[in-house]
């Protein structure tokens, strides 16, 4: 027997929390159906960090000859499975011919409209849903154990400034007031002071009770078959528990989305990027808040209730194994920077696969041949960060509503210039 909604979101990630929590204040009956449980993908294991800073992308213009002098040293935390794998080589390609001051600009622009609207997104879906998940604004600090890498992080911080997320640096004892917990010896910091942090896992538990008293269908270990189409509609979604029907559609599936627009002739160029971290309890000499250890590209995160490591860009398909190196890659960046040891026992070892598209820019667009489907993907690093605005765009796309921010910069049609 068919199961009929408005909206059918698809992928029970950040992205389909807060697409179907929009959905539905806008008066939208919504049905979700997640293949496993909610959260239990790329949203469940990062660090947590909402951050309004983040807003040059990756491809940034000396960006490949930067990464390869770190590959050379050793410290470099991007790994690229070496395969004949087309995809992967295009992808990396675009991201080449991306690092350019032109898309910079562009990237930069785009980046700071959807994570500023998501940060004030937040501050409201806290306030009026009282989420419970560990949230502080404590700001982020970047930390440099040489004067020469601060000094380079300066022409970044320049580009944040028009913005106002630029930061403030802090530098010699003034950095240990700051932050108690660091070794000695490191150089200074770049601190963020804008910037708030909150724990993933909770956040998801805590939204998914509020979409269940907003009248959201949800429903867990229902994987996707297929999606039926006549002409250019989607006419039902096909999974292990039945068929189930609805007047408009969201994918939200991250870097498994790919597999399910193929069959619709629509190809889009996200890879999987894998991302590692380690959660454990709070250490006896715990950061006040999250340091991002520039040098070795990690992240501890404290929570009131825990404490994370995490990084890593690892390019090897939807291999989930848990390589030792990179675990361990993670806790020696640590023993680097912070002064204590880290607490015991290790509760989660994780990897998630990041939806990463080469141009760092998510997609939030209707497809192009298939009007009643959304499709909202490529986040990145930044689901987190981007996921209120994100859910909110979609939204006014389903319901025909003014966007509150440029939707153009995160169109499908951008790939095909």
């Amino acid at each position: 027997m068919e199961k009929h909604s408005e909206a059918l979101i698809i992928g029970g990630g950040v992205i389909g929390l807060a697409s179907a929590y929009y959905l539905a204040k806008a008066g939208h009956k919504v049905r979700l159906l997640e293949q496993a449980t909610i959260g239990a993908g790329a949203s469940l294991g990062n660090c947590g960090l909402i951050v309004t800073s983040h807003l040059v992308p990756l491809c940034a213009p000396g960006a490949i000859w930067h990464e390869t002098q770190r590959w050379l040293q050793g410290r470099s935390p991007l790994y690229i499975k070496l395969a004949p794998d087309k995809k992967r080589f295009l992808w990396l390609l675009n991201f080449a011919l991306k690092c350019n001051r032109e898309h910079l600009a562009h990237a930069i622009k785009a980046r700071e409209q959807i994570l500023t609207h998501s940060r004030k997104l937040y501050a409201k879906l806290f306030q009026e849903e009282q989420i419970e998940c560990d949230w502080e604004e404590r700001g982020v600090l970047m930390i440099f154990k040489s004067r020469s890498a601060m000094q380079k992080y300066a022409k970044t911080n320049a580009l944040l400034k028009p913005y106002g997320h630029d930061a403030v640096s802090v530098i010699g004892d003034e950095l240990y007031r700051l932050e108690p917990a660091l070794r000695k010896g490191l150089y200074g910091a770049w601190y963020h002071k804008t910037d708030g942090h909150l724990r993933p896992d909770k956040l998801m538990r805590a939204w998914q009770r509020v979409l269940t008293a907003q009248g959201v269908a949800v429903e867990e270990n229902c994987r996707l078959k297929s999606l039926i189409t006549v002409g250019g509609q989607i006419r039902g979604a096909r999974t292990v528990g039945g068929v189930y029907t609805a007047d408009a559609y969201v994918l939200a599936t991250g870097a498994w989305t790919p597999q399910l627009t193929r069959q619709l002739k629509l190809d889009l160029p996200v890879q999987p990027g894998k991302g590692y971290s380690l959660t454990m309890p709070r250490p006896e000499t715990c950061p006040q808040m999250p340091c991002y250890f520039n040098e070795r590209s990690v992240v501890a995160t404290p929570w009131k209730s825990g404490f994370r490591l995490g990084g890593t860009m690892e390019f090897s398909g939807f291999n989930s194994n848990i390589f030792a190196r990179r675990i361990q890659n993670l806790t020696s960046a640590a023993a680097e920077y912070l002064k204590g040891p880290l607490g015991n026992p290790v509760m989660e070892e994780w990897v998630g696969m990041r939806p990463m598209v080469y141009d760092d820019l998510p997609i939030i667009d209707r497809a192009p041949n298939h009007h009643n489907l959304v499709v909202a993907t490529g986040h990145g690093m930044s689901g987190i960060s981007m996921a209120t605005s994100t859910g909110k765009l979609v939204a006014e796309i389903v319901s025909g509503r003014k966007p509150h921010i440029d939707p153009t910069p995160f169109g499908i049609r951008r790939f095909n210039n």
